[in-house]
């Protein structure tokens, strides 16, 4: 275990953050690569409980307001909403639609580290994306249904279907 995620799992503890709260503070983390798509489609799942929607959004909520050195919390948090606007619960989209200008405020996002690079770019690109996709309707329809197409393929062959031949009857 990193000293990041001991130290994340402490605060977990001591926050007594909820599974959901937890799931997103782990796909939203300062760690140098991006949320695993098994973690954001456990937490797409989520979105369909309205207790662990609003628990999953508070927190994006919460990390999309951080700023400077956790720039990655802003970063990841906008591309677990563009997750969870395409395979997670209508009500996502729908809060996104009622809080965009949360988001759109990030299309100003600023920081740059000891090394003079940019790193506010990525946050500003993915909001621009983001508000565009929030405020186009049909592209957004399209989207949800490309991706409840791929997930239920996906379901159909993590299942085995079509993958293994039937058992043996005897």
């Amino acid at each position: 275990m990193t000293t990041s995620s001991l130290r994340r799992s402490v605060k977990n503890i001591v926050n007594n953050y909820t599974d959901a709260e937890i799931k997103v503070r782990e796909a939203t983390s300062n760690d140098p690569w991006g949320p695993p798509t098994s973690l954001m489609a456990e937490i797409a799942d989520m979105t369909f409980n309205v207790v662990a929607l609003t628990e999953v959004m508070g927190m994006i909520w919460k990390r999309l307001n951080d700023h400077g050195k956790n720039w990655r919390h802003v970063y990841k948090a906008l591309t677990l909403t563009d997750y969870l606007i395409k395979t997670g619960s209508e009500r996502v989209a729908q809060q996104c639609k009622e809080n965009i200008y949360a988001i759109q405020t990030l299309r100003d996002f600023q920081f740059v580290d000891r090394e003079g690079q940019d790193q506010g770019i990525h946050v500003r690109e993915r909001a621009k994306q983001l508000v565009s996709l929030i405020r186009d309707e049909e592209r957004l329809r399209q989207e949800r249904a490309q991706a409840h197409k791929t997930r239920e393929r996906m379901a159909g062959t993590s299942l085995g279907y079509g993958s293994m031949p039937p058992p043996y009857p005897g």
